[in-house]
């Protein structure tokens, strides 16, 4: 062998090694712990495609009954042949109907969790869109807004009971890196047409994902309740179908940049990791990325803010004034909107 074959030959090496050691950089961190879930119920939104696909499959597999809560039942059915044929139980494997759009919806779903079981381990709120332009869900609220938060709020809300009926309760929040490069949230406006723009819309409803990981956290610790735990995460930069609405140029983004995006199974392994870990038991309202604990964005850690997105219903009085060391006297504050009024009052610092 010539002296310019062998240097031919050391390029090759070295450039494999090169690939090979990015490439595993780029996957992230694993969920590695031999953790099993046998005997528990987990309910994942979205878990027909992507990294949701991905969560319900490693949750079956490790012995969990998984709520599949999908929109298309046809879609659902072929993620369910698809993940038997990949080794799991199709006897745990469920599907709901869930449009995270529509409230009516939401309850029924909720509903009907409620009927079938008496207690819930694992809600990952993963299901997500990113829409192409200004739409409306079924009742009236921006679609990215609706689904992403408003429809997963909502469902959190209602089957917290279950949730807290579990030994070891965990919520699961799939929020985005993107939530730091969200301006504040306006509640006042977050639903209007007016200056809206799309990426940025995504980018406030992953940080309300993560406000209300925190603020769930606080309300369940002031009511006493250490037994449920909640947290969000950021997935990693995922080929999925998260940007179908987008358009072509974002679908040759994701062909041309494949290489330096997660897997869905990559992308699942922070979802993973908060819903079975030993190391999370009793930890709450934290975000984490790469099986690893993160600081949050500012924005984030606002707990008036965090206090005020609880509330919103649209069309209400959202300007974020505070009320801090003002006194107030609430007549008839014992039900009724005199009881909210006195809640909101105290919650923005007032002594009531």
């Amino acid at each position: 062998m010539t002296d310019c074959n062998c240097s031919y030959i050391a390029i090759l090496a070295v450039g494999a090694i090169g690939l090979y050691l990015l490439r595993k950089y780029f996957k992230g961190g694993q969920f590695t712990e031999n953790v099993s879930a046998r005997g528990k119920i987990a309910v994942v939104t979205g878990g027909n495609t992507g990294i949701g696909l991905e969560t319900v499959k490693e949750l079956n597999l490790r012995g969990a009954k998984v709520y599949m809560l999908c929109r298309s039942e046809q879609r659902a059915s072929a993620a369910k042949t698809e993940l038997v044929k990949n080794g799991c139980d199709a006897s745990r494997l469920i599907y709901v109907n869930c449009d995270l759009g529509s409230k009516d919806n939401v309850k029924k779903c909720a509903a009907k969790l409620s009927q079938l079981e008496s207690s819930i381990d694992i809600l990952v709120n993963n299901a997500g869109v990113w829409a192409g332009g200004y739409e409306k869900t079924k009742d009236g609220h921006e679609v990215t807004w609706g689904t992403n938060h408003l429809g997963h709020f909502l469902l959190t809300e209602l089957l917290l009971p279950l949730v807290e009926k579990a030994p070891e309760g965990r919520v699961v929040n799939v929020a985005s890196l993107v939530h730091y490069q969200s301006t504040v949230i306006d509640l006042a406006k977050i639903d209007s047409n007016d200056g809206f723009d799309t990426t940025m819309a995504y980018n406030k409803s992953k940080l309300a994902n993560v406000m209300h990981a925190r603020e769930l956290t606080r309300r369940l610790r002031s009511k006493g309740i250490t037994s449920v735990t909640v947290n969000s995460l950021h997935p990693g930069v995922i080929a999925t179908e998260l940007l179908r609405d987008l358009g072509v140029g974002y679908k040759i983004f994701q062909i041309v940049f494949a290489f330096f995006m997660k897997s869905w199974k990559d992308g699942a392994q922070t979802s993973l990791y908060c819903a079975l870990s030993s190391d999370l038991k009793g930890v709450s309202g934290k975000y984490y990325s790469d099986c690893a604990r993160k600081t949050e964005a500012p924005l984030a850690r606002d707990d008036l803010a965090c206090k005020q997105l609880r509330h919103f219903k649209g069309g209400q009085f959202r300007e974020r004034v505070s009320a801090k060391g003002k006194v107030a006297v609430v007549t008839g504050c014992n039900t009724g909107i005199g009881l909210e009024t006195v809640r909101e009052l105290n919650i923005r610092g007032a002594k009531v």
